[in-house]
């Protein structure tokens, strides 16, 4: 992995501009803005294009702001994956077939919770939850209990 790149102009913009409007400095200088624009009101007779330039500088920025802000979870997003990845790929029980499913579709992503939920209420039923780490395991480990309840039943 290149550590040594640095970012292009863009790049290095929008960290600045995401770190900038999340600050309470960016709120209290919009803030400002929106007083000062009140208040200048009367000094153009509240005409519409007093009106207009609130509406349109807002219109504005908020359009600049809405891909600001999805490049910023888009990063954000791509890095937590990248975490998840290496935690699963790191853990000897973990399946390695769930690493990189973001790219799944809905209706596989519901189809692989529903999986898990299975798994989950498998699970449940175990004393200690770490004994199955797959559906497979943990029905056999529920058969094999099923078994052993119903072995002991026969035997008294």
């Amino acid at each position: 992995m290149d550590t040594n790149h640095k970012p292009d102009f863009f790049e290095r913009f929008s960290n600045a501009a995401t770190r900038f409007t999340g600050t309470s400095y960016a709120f209290v200088i919009a803030a400002c803005m929106v007083i000062v624009w009140a208040a200048s009101g009367p000094l153009f007779d509240f005409s519409e294009t007093w009106q207009l330039v609130i509406n349109t500088g807002t219109t504005i920025i908020t359009f600049l702001m809405v891909f600001l802000i999805q490049k910023s979870q888009n990063k954000d997003s791509k890095a937590i994956q990248i975490k998840l990845n290496e935690l699963v790929a790191a853990h000897e029980k973990a399946s390695n077939r769930i690493v990189s499913i973001e790219d799944l579709t809905e209706a596989e992503l519901d189809k692989l919770h529903r999986f898990y939920e299975t798994l989950s209420e498998l699970a449940a039923k175990d004393r200690d939850i770490h004994q199955s780490h797959s559906i497979d395991a943990a029905k056999q480990n529920e058969q094999e209990k099923q078994r052993s309840k119903r072995d002991g039943r026969q035997t008294q």
